[in-house]
Protein backbone atom coordinates (compact mmCIF):
# COMPACT_ATOMS: atom_id res chain seq x y z
CA UNK A 1 0.00 0.00 0.00
CA UNK A 2 1.69 3.34 -0.91
CA UNK A 3 1.61 6.60 1.66
CA UNK A 4 -0.88 8.63 -0.01
CA UNK A 5 -3.43 5.48 0.34
CA UNK A 6 -2.39 5.13 3.54
CA UNK A 7 -3.09 8.59 4.85
CA UNK A 8 -6.20 8.23 3.27
CA UNK A 9 -7.14 5.83 5.29
CA UNK A 10 -6.12 6.92 8.40
CA UNK A 11 -8.29 10.56 8.13
CA UNK A 12 -11.32 7.84 7.85
CA UNK A 13 -10.20 5.51 10.46
CA UNK A 14 -10.25 7.82 13.22
CA UNK A 15 -13.25 8.95 12.31
CA UNK A 16 -14.45 5.44 13.09
CA UNK A 17 -15.37 5.02 8.56
CA UNK A 18 -13.41 2.18 7.63
CA UNK A 19 -14.33 -1.65 7.17
CA UNK A 20 -12.75 -4.35 9.07
CA UNK A 21 -10.84 -5.34 5.80
CA UNK A 22 -9.53 -1.47 5.34
CA UNK A 23 -9.01 -1.58 9.25
CA UNK A 24 -6.94 -4.69 8.50
CA UNK A 25 -5.01 -3.42 5.76
CA UNK A 26 -3.49 -0.14 7.34
CA UNK A 27 -2.66 -1.74 10.74
CA UNK A 28 -0.88 -4.34 8.96
CA UNK A 29 0.95 -1.94 6.43
CA UNK A 30 2.01 -0.21 9.41
CA UNK A 31 3.70 -2.88 11.17
CA UNK A 32 5.12 -3.90 7.98
CA UNK A 33 6.92 -0.38 7.91
CA UNK A 34 8.08 -0.70 11.19
CA UNK A 35 9.74 -3.97 10.23
CA UNK A 36 11.58 -2.73 7.06
CA UNK A 37 12.88 0.71 9.14
CA UNK A 38 13.22 -0.04 12.90
CA UNK A 39 13.38 3.89 13.23
CA UNK A 40 9.78 4.50 12.00
CA UNK A 41 8.53 5.11 15.36
CA UNK A 42 10.98 7.95 15.64
CA UNK A 43 9.58 9.84 12.72
CA UNK A 44 6.59 12.84 14.38
CA UNK A 45 4.08 12.50 11.59
CA UNK A 46 3.67 8.30 11.92
CA UNK A 47 4.66 8.26 15.64
CA UNK A 48 1.65 11.09 15.94
CA UNK A 49 -0.80 8.82 14.09
CA UNK A 50 -0.03 6.02 15.57
CA UNK A 51 -0.73 7.19 18.98
CA UNK A 52 -3.92 9.25 17.01
CA UNK A 53 -4.73 5.38 16.02
CA UNK A 54 -4.76 4.06 19.64
CA UNK A 55 -6.60 6.75 20.73
CA UNK A 56 -9.30 6.81 18.51
CA UNK A 57 -9.67 2.86 18.43
CA UNK A 58 -8.03 1.34 21.60
CA UNK A 59 -6.76 -2.27 21.42
CA UNK A 60 -6.47 -4.86 24.54
CA UNK A 61 -2.87 -4.76 26.12
CA UNK A 62 -1.01 -7.71 26.25
CA UNK A 63 -0.88 -9.25 29.54
CA UNK A 64 0.47 -12.41 28.24
CA UNK A 65 4.24 -12.62 29.57
CA UNK A 66 6.59 -12.75 26.14
CA UNK A 67 7.94 -16.04 25.08
CA UNK A 68 11.35 -14.98 23.40
CA UNK A 69 12.58 -18.76 22.39
CA UNK A 70 15.67 -18.12 20.59
CA UNK A 71 14.91 -15.22 18.76
CA UNK A 72 16.15 -11.57 19.73
CA UNK A 73 13.23 -8.53 19.34
CA UNK A 74 13.77 -5.78 17.33
CA UNK A 75 13.58 -3.29 19.57
CA UNK A 76 12.10 -0.52 17.86
CA UNK A 77 9.46 -2.34 15.56
CA UNK A 78 8.80 -4.16 18.99
CA UNK A 79 7.79 -0.60 20.42
CA UNK A 80 5.53 0.16 17.91
CA UNK A 81 4.14 -3.18 18.02
CA UNK A 82 3.65 -4.20 20.96
CA UNK A 83 2.65 -0.80 23.24
CA UNK A 84 -0.18 0.03 20.82
CA UNK A 85 -0.93 -3.72 20.67
CA UNK A 86 -2.09 -3.32 16.80
CA UNK A 87 -1.24 -5.57 13.60
CA UNK A 88 1.41 -8.10 13.68
CA UNK A 89 3.53 -9.22 16.42
CA UNK A 90 5.80 -11.96 14.89
CA UNK A 91 9.65 -12.47 17.22
CA UNK A 92 12.16 -11.64 14.52
CA UNK A 93 15.88 -12.55 14.10
CA UNK A 94 18.54 -10.17 13.22
CA UNK A 95 20.15 -11.46 10.45
CA UNK A 96 16.43 -12.13 8.63
CA UNK A 97 14.84 -8.62 9.65
CA UNK A 98 16.32 -7.65 6.21
CA UNK A 99 14.63 -9.95 4.06
CA UNK A 100 12.39 -9.56 1.31
CA UNK A 101 10.58 -12.84 -0.20
CA UNK A 102 9.80 -12.57 -3.53
CA UNK A 103 7.53 -14.89 -5.09
CA UNK A 104 7.06 -15.52 -9.24
CA UNK A 105 3.40 -15.76 -8.72
CA UNK A 106 1.11 -14.60 -5.67
CA UNK A 107 -2.28 -15.99 -4.19
CA UNK A 108 -5.45 -13.08 -3.86
CA UNK A 109 -7.49 -14.26 -0.46
CA UNK A 110 -10.76 -15.55 0.30
CA UNK A 111 -14.28 -13.34 -0.16
CA UNK A 112 -17.37 -13.67 -0.17
CA UNK A 113 -18.53 -17.03 -1.48
CA UNK A 114 -20.87 -19.89 -1.05
CA UNK A 115 -23.32 -22.30 -2.17
CA UNK A 116 -26.95 -22.80 -1.00
CA UNK A 117 -28.81 -26.43 -1.28
CA UNK A 118 -32.42 -25.55 -1.12
CA UNK A 119 -34.98 -28.37 0.66
CA UNK A 120 -36.04 -29.63 -2.87
CA UNK A 121 -32.43 -30.14 -3.78
CA UNK A 122 -31.46 -27.35 -5.90
CA UNK A 123 -28.29 -25.60 -5.55
CA UNK A 124 -27.58 -21.81 -5.92
CA UNK A 125 -24.10 -20.23 -5.95
CA UNK A 126 -24.18 -17.24 -4.35
CA UNK A 127 -20.65 -16.22 -5.55
CA UNK A 128 -22.76 -15.94 -8.95
CA UNK A 129 -26.34 -14.65 -8.18
CA UNK A 130 -27.02 -11.56 -8.51
CA UNK A 131 -28.10 -9.33 -5.40
CA UNK A 132 -31.66 -9.09 -3.97
CA UNK A 133 -34.28 -12.23 -4.19
CA UNK A 134 -32.34 -15.41 -4.64
CA UNK A 135 -35.60 -17.92 -4.17
CA UNK A 136 -38.84 -18.36 -2.21
CA UNK A 137 -40.41 -21.00 -0.13
CA UNK A 138 -42.89 -22.09 1.89
CA UNK A 139 -43.75 -18.84 2.48
CA UNK A 140 -40.21 -17.83 3.03
CA UNK A 141 -38.31 -15.39 1.06
CA UNK A 142 -34.48 -15.40 0.75
CA UNK A 143 -32.26 -12.71 -0.11
CA UNK A 144 -29.05 -11.96 -0.91
CA UNK A 145 -27.09 -8.43 -0.03
CA UNK A 146 -24.37 -6.59 -2.01
CA UNK A 147 -22.02 -7.29 1.14
CA UNK A 148 -22.23 -10.97 1.04
CA UNK A 149 -24.97 -11.95 3.40
CA UNK A 150 -27.85 -13.81 2.52
CA UNK A 151 -31.77 -12.99 4.50
CA UNK A 152 -34.22 -15.06 5.54
CA UNK A 153 -37.95 -13.26 5.83
CA UNK A 154 -40.48 -15.15 6.98
CA UNK A 155 -44.27 -14.49 5.79
CA UNK A 156 -46.03 -12.14 8.40
CA UNK A 157 -49.60 -14.30 8.15
CA UNK A 158 -48.89 -17.78 10.01
CA UNK A 159 -51.16 -18.95 7.32
CA UNK A 160 -48.71 -18.57 4.83
CA UNK A 161 -45.68 -20.31 6.25
CA UNK A 162 -45.11 -24.30 5.57
CA UNK A 163 -44.21 -25.42 8.75
CA UNK A 164 -42.71 -28.87 7.00
CA UNK A 165 -40.30 -26.42 4.65
CA UNK A 166 -37.44 -28.85 5.23
CA UNK A 167 -33.91 -28.14 5.51
CA UNK A 168 -31.60 -25.83 3.59
CA UNK A 169 -27.59 -26.00 3.48
CA UNK A 170 -25.61 -23.25 2.82
CA UNK A 171 -22.09 -24.48 2.75
CA UNK A 172 -18.32 -22.36 1.34
CA UNK A 173 -15.33 -23.68 -0.04
CA UNK A 174 -11.91 -23.03 0.73
CA UNK A 175 -11.35 -19.39 0.07
CA UNK A 176 -15.05 -18.82 0.78
CA UNK A 177 -16.84 -16.81 4.06
CA UNK A 178 -20.66 -15.92 3.86
CA UNK A 179 -23.23 -14.50 6.24
CA UNK A 180 -26.74 -15.53 7.19
CA UNK A 181 -29.41 -14.14 9.27
CA UNK A 182 -31.64 -17.33 10.03
CA UNK A 183 -35.52 -17.44 9.81
CA UNK A 184 -35.37 -17.05 13.87
CA UNK A 185 -33.11 -13.65 13.15
CA UNK A 186 -30.57 -15.43 14.22
CA UNK A 187 -27.02 -14.07 12.83
CA UNK A 188 -24.33 -16.18 11.55
CA UNK A 189 -20.88 -15.54 10.36
CA UNK A 190 -19.73 -19.05 8.16
CA UNK A 191 -15.77 -19.36 7.56
CA UNK A 192 -13.77 -21.03 4.84
CA UNK A 193 -14.70 -24.82 4.02
CA UNK A 194 -17.61 -24.83 6.38
CA UNK A 195 -21.43 -25.71 5.90
CA UNK A 196 -24.88 -25.22 8.34
CA UNK A 197 -27.94 -26.84 7.89
CA UNK A 198 -31.20 -25.38 9.49
CA UNK A 199 -34.66 -25.57 9.06
CA UNK A 200 -36.29 -23.21 5.99
CA UNK A 201 -38.94 -22.64 9.45
CA UNK A 202 -38.20 -23.23 12.86
CA UNK A 203 -41.05 -24.94 13.77
CA UNK A 204 -41.68 -27.12 17.61
CA UNK A 205 -40.23 -26.14 20.51
CA UNK A 206 -36.19 -25.93 19.64
CA UNK A 207 -34.37 -24.43 16.96
CA UNK A 208 -31.77 -27.05 15.83
CA UNK A 209 -28.97 -26.77 13.29
CA UNK A 210 -26.11 -28.28 12.41
CA UNK A 211 -22.49 -26.69 11.97
CA UNK A 212 -19.17 -28.19 10.17
CA UNK A 213 -16.38 -26.37 10.03
CA UNK A 214 -16.28 -22.98 11.93
CA UNK A 215 -18.80 -20.02 12.78
CA UNK A 216 -19.81 -17.13 14.86
CA UNK A 217 -22.81 -16.82 16.01
CA UNK A 218 -25.23 -14.25 17.90
CA UNK A 219 -28.58 -15.69 18.44
CA UNK A 220 -31.73 -14.34 18.68
CA UNK A 221 -33.39 -14.77 22.46
CA UNK A 222 -36.33 -16.89 22.33
CA UNK A 223 -37.02 -18.04 25.70
CA UNK A 224 -39.62 -20.31 24.97
CA UNK A 225 -38.08 -22.14 22.44
CA UNK A 226 -33.90 -23.16 23.38
CA UNK A 227 -31.36 -22.43 20.39
CA UNK A 228 -29.46 -26.15 19.51
CA UNK A 229 -26.29 -26.22 17.78
CA UNK A 230 -25.03 -29.94 16.72
CA UNK A 231 -21.45 -30.08 15.82
CA UNK A 232 -19.70 -33.76 15.10
CA UNK A 233 -20.32 -35.20 18.40
CA UNK A 234 -20.46 -32.22 20.64
CA UNK A 235 -24.23 -30.28 21.57
CA UNK A 236 -25.07 -26.65 22.42
CA UNK A 237 -28.24 -25.25 24.24
CA UNK A 238 -28.58 -21.75 24.27
CA UNK A 239 -31.28 -19.04 24.45
CA UNK A 240 -29.78 -15.90 23.43
CA UNK A 241 -25.60 -15.34 23.42
CA UNK A 242 -22.77 -14.67 21.33
CA UNK A 243 -20.23 -17.94 20.77
CA UNK A 244 -17.99 -19.28 17.90
CA UNK A 245 -17.44 -22.91 17.20
CA UNK A 246 -14.55 -24.48 15.58
CA UNK A 247 -15.57 -28.26 14.30
CA UNK A 248 -13.31 -28.94 11.91
CA UNK A 249 -13.25 -32.59 10.83
CA UNK A 250 -9.30 -32.74 10.25
CA UNK A 251 -8.84 -30.66 14.19
CA UNK A 252 -8.74 -33.05 16.84
CA UNK A 253 -10.65 -30.69 19.06
CA UNK A 254 -13.98 -28.94 18.54
CA UNK A 255 -13.83 -25.54 20.11
CA UNK A 256 -16.46 -23.25 21.98
CA UNK A 257 -15.33 -19.92 23.03
CA UNK A 258 -18.06 -17.87 24.68
CA UNK A 259 -18.18 -14.06 24.34
CA UNK A 260 -21.69 -13.32 25.57
CA UNK A 261 -24.28 -15.12 27.63
CA UNK A 262 -24.61 -18.71 28.67
CA UNK A 263 -23.60 -22.05 26.44
CA UNK A 264 -24.37 -25.50 27.79
CA UNK A 265 -22.25 -27.88 26.16
CA UNK A 266 -22.78 -31.45 25.85
CA UNK A 267 -21.66 -34.78 24.22
CA UNK A 268 -23.97 -35.76 21.73
CA UNK A 269 -25.27 -39.34 21.96
CA UNK A 270 -22.81 -42.00 21.52
CA UNK A 271 -19.47 -40.02 22.57
CA UNK A 272 -17.75 -41.07 25.55
CA UNK A 273 -18.99 -40.27 28.83
CA UNK A 274 -18.56 -36.74 30.46
CA UNK A 275 -20.19 -34.10 32.25
CA UNK A 276 -21.91 -31.35 30.97
CA UNK A 277 -20.55 -27.86 31.01
CA UNK A 278 -22.10 -24.59 31.62
CA UNK A 279 -19.73 -22.19 30.18
CA UNK A 280 -19.32 -18.13 30.79
CA UNK A 281 -17.96 -15.62 28.94
CA UNK A 282 -14.86 -15.51 28.23
CA UNK A 283 -14.48 -19.71 28.20
CA UNK A 284 -13.51 -22.01 26.00
CA UNK A 285 -14.76 -25.77 25.80
CA UNK A 286 -12.47 -28.02 24.44
CA UNK A 287 -14.37 -31.98 23.07
CA UNK A 288 -11.94 -34.41 22.05
CA UNK A 289 -12.20 -38.13 22.17
CA UNK A 290 -11.12 -37.95 26.13
CA UNK A 291 -14.35 -35.94 26.69
CA UNK A 292 -15.14 -31.76 27.66
CA UNK A 293 -12.38 -29.78 28.90
CA UNK A 294 -12.73 -25.94 30.19
CA UNK A 295 -10.46 -23.08 30.24
CA UNK A 296 -10.16 -19.03 30.04
CA UNK A 297 -10.17 -18.11 26.60
CA UNK A 298 -8.50 -15.89 23.90
CA UNK A 299 -11.62 -14.27 22.96
CA UNK A 300 -10.19 -12.36 20.12
CA UNK A 301 -8.15 -14.99 19.26
CA UNK A 302 -11.09 -16.88 18.25
CA UNK A 303 -13.19 -14.53 16.35
CA UNK A 304 -10.41 -13.14 14.34
CA UNK A 305 -10.98 -14.70 11.84
CA UNK A 306 -14.68 -13.12 11.22
CA UNK A 307 -12.92 -9.63 11.82
CA UNK A 308 -10.53 -10.00 8.86
CA UNK A 309 -7.43 -11.29 10.80
CA UNK A 310 -5.45 -14.47 11.31
CA UNK A 311 -4.00 -14.08 15.31
CA UNK A 312 -1.89 -16.84 16.53
CA UNK A 313 -1.24 -17.78 19.73
CA UNK A 314 1.59 -19.92 20.28
CA UNK A 315 0.81 -22.11 17.82
CA UNK A 316 3.04 -24.59 15.36
CA UNK A 317 3.59 -23.95 11.86
CA UNK A 318 1.78 -26.76 10.82
CA UNK A 319 -1.24 -25.32 12.71
CA UNK A 320 -1.01 -22.18 11.13
CA UNK A 321 -0.55 -23.26 7.35
CA UNK A 322 -4.01 -25.37 7.67
CA UNK A 323 -6.01 -21.93 8.44
CA UNK A 324 -3.73 -20.33 5.53
CA UNK A 325 -4.68 -23.47 3.28
CA UNK A 326 -8.71 -22.77 4.07
CA UNK A 327 -8.80 -19.24 3.63
CA UNK A 328 -6.48 -19.00 0.40
CA UNK A 329 -7.26 -21.85 -1.29
CA UNK A 330 -4.29 -23.35 -1.31
CA UNK A 331 -2.14 -26.96 -0.54
CA UNK A 332 0.13 -27.53 1.33
CA UNK A 333 3.52 -29.47 0.87
CA UNK A 334 6.45 -29.77 3.51
CA UNK A 335 9.79 -30.46 2.70
CA UNK A 336 12.38 -31.47 5.15
CA UNK A 337 12.15 -31.37 8.55
CA UNK A 338 10.10 -29.20 9.83
CA UNK A 339 10.68 -26.06 12.73
CA UNK A 340 9.16 -27.05 16.10
CA UNK A 341 8.99 -23.28 17.26
CA UNK A 342 5.53 -21.59 17.85
CA UNK A 343 4.33 -18.70 16.88
CA UNK A 344 3.12 -15.45 18.20
CA UNK A 345 1.14 -12.96 16.09
CA UNK A 346 -1.58 -11.03 14.17
CA UNK A 347 -1.92 -10.39 10.72
CA UNK A 348 -4.73 -8.88 8.20
CA UNK A 349 -6.38 -12.34 5.82
CA UNK A 350 -7.65 -9.59 3.46
CA UNK A 351 -3.59 -8.92 2.12
CA UNK A 352 -2.52 -11.70 -0.64
CA UNK A 353 -0.92 -15.18 0.97
CA UNK A 354 2.86 -13.86 0.04
CA UNK A 355 2.29 -10.92 2.80
CA UNK A 356 1.82 -14.02 5.19
CA UNK A 357 4.79 -15.84 3.86
CA UNK A 358 6.73 -13.17 3.82
CA UNK A 359 6.33 -12.17 8.39
CA UNK A 360 6.39 -15.59 8.87
CA UNK A 361 9.80 -16.28 7.28
CA UNK A 362 11.03 -12.59 8.56
CA UNK A 363 11.57 -14.80 11.70
CA UNK A 364 13.93 -16.86 10.23
CA UNK A 365 12.43 -20.28 11.08
CA UNK A 366 10.92 -21.24 7.74
CA UNK A 367 11.12 -20.86 4.04
CA UNK A 368 8.30 -20.73 1.49
CA UNK A 369 7.92 -21.23 -2.76
CA UNK A 370 4.79 -20.86 -4.35
CA UNK A 371 4.03 -23.32 -7.46
CA UNK A 372 0.50 -22.71 -8.61
CA UNK A 373 -1.84 -22.89 -6.01
CA UNK A 374 0.71 -25.02 -3.73
CA UNK A 375 3.24 -23.38 -1.02
CA UNK A 376 6.04 -25.75 -0.20
CA UNK A 377 7.29 -25.16 3.34
CA UNK A 378 10.96 -25.26 3.81
CA UNK A 379 13.50 -25.09 6.66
Amino acid sequence: MKNNKAKALLAQYKKGKVSPQERAELETWYNQQAVQNPSLKDHHDFAGALNELDEAFPFQTITKPVKIYRWTLIASAAAVIFCLSIGLYFYMDKAGAGKQLQFANDIKPGGNKAFLTLADGSKISLTDALDGAVAEQAGVSITKTKDGQLIYTVAQQDGAVDRNAGFNTIETPRGGQYQIKLPDGTQVWLNASSSLKYPAVFTGTTRTVELKGEAYFEVAKDKHRPFKLRSGKQELKVLGTHFNVSAYADDSQVKTTLLEGSVQVTGAEGSLPGKDLILKPGQQSQFSAAGLTVKMADTEEAVAWKNGYFKFNDEDIATILKKVSRWYDVDIQYEGKMTDKIFNGKVSRYGNVSEVLQILQLTGAIQFKIEGRRIIAMP
